[in-house]
């Protein structure tokens, strides 16, 4: 043994004595100057320079537009739940889906973007989410073009698809009610592209960029059963608040949509379409499943959006 650990050592001495040849040389590390990656790109936002446009409110699909009634009751109750939920995790970005088509999904994201505008300093922002049959721009009498699918599809700035109402100061509209703090991204030009569109994230790209400027952000989408737009839009959300139309929806379809949404926090059900006076035993409320639940309606209506 001593023999081998002696012919160890002399042949480990004579490797350091021995001069470096080219096979046995151990590379120094170098350091080869790359192009470092550029910071993401930042959006100055200014609300004051959003483009105005001179909407034309639909007045029968806008209970919150009056002073008084039923609707505007609702809608501020609906706010004030809303409101609620916020003290229990953080909450500031919604997605309105439904189960299924005309069940008042768009004129529940509308009146509840109105309600929240009307009556506070907060800034709203009202996203139309739906590619495929957008209804929003119809309800404000708004332009719907360049909007949400530009965006997505990257040939539109996030500047360039917003808008407000340019009447919301003038002495004509003052009865009506200032809605200069609603912001409003239409959804643009629709194409069979639109599950592509919205499943490429950009949405989730845009909501981190306006949301330090908006107190609220609404973002109205597809119905659910028909297309699954609605759940990547979610990916994007804080919560999810369904709709439901009273004496219409089937029950089955209601424990459907909310499976659907299993992976989002879920805010409740809005009945929507219900006569209180055909309900006094629930008034206008009306639980579909054991958790929180929100409830508006737009009495007597039969065409309010989908």
């Amino acid at each position: 043994m001593s023999r081998i650990h002696e012919a160890l050592q002399r042949a480990d001495r004579e490797r350091k004595t021995a001069p470096a040849s080219e096979d046995n040389r151990v590379a120094e590390p170098v350091v080869i100057p790359g192009i470092e990656e550029p910071p993401p790109a930042t959006v100055d936002i200014l609300l004051e320079n959003i483009a105005q446009h001179p909407w034309r409110p639909s007045i029968a699909s806008f209970p919150t537009l009056a002073d008084r009634g039923a609707g505007v009751e609702q809608f501020r109750s609906l706010r004030s739940r809303i409101y609620q939920a916020r003290y229990e995790a953080p909450l500031k970005t919604i997605l309105l889906s439904s189960g299924s088509p005309s069940e008042g999904k768009t004129f529940v994201a509308a009146n509840l973007a109105m309600s929240l505008a009307r009556n506070s300093v907060n800034n709203i922002l009202l996203i139309d989410g739906d590619l495929r049959r957008p209804t929003l721009h119809s309800l404000l009498g708004a332009p719907n073009e360049p909007g949400l699918s530009e965006y997505l599809a990257g040939t539109a700035e996030l500047n360039a698809i917003m808008q407000r109402d340019r009447n919301s100061k003038t002495v004509e509209t003052a009865s009506v009610g200032s809605v200069s703090n609603l912001t409003f991204i239409p959804s643009g030009k629709c194409g069979d592209n639109s599950s592509e569109l919205v499943a490429n994230h950009r949405i989730e790209e845009l909501i981190a960029t306006v949301s330090p400027h908006f107190d609220w952000i609404l973002i109205d989408s597809p119905p659910v059963l028909v297309v699954t737009d609605a759940v990547e839009l979610a990916h994007a959300a804080d919560a999810v608040l369904l709709i439901a139309r009273g004496g219409s929806t089937p029950y089955d379809v209601a424990q459907r949509t909310q499976a659907i949404f299993s992976n989002s926090r879920i805010l409740g059900f809005v009945l929507n379409d219900v006569d209180v006076e055909d309900a006094p035993h629930r008034g206008s409320y009306y639980h579909y499943y054991g958790g929180s639940e929100a409830g508006g309606h737009d009495k007597g209506r039969k065409d309010n959006g989908r």
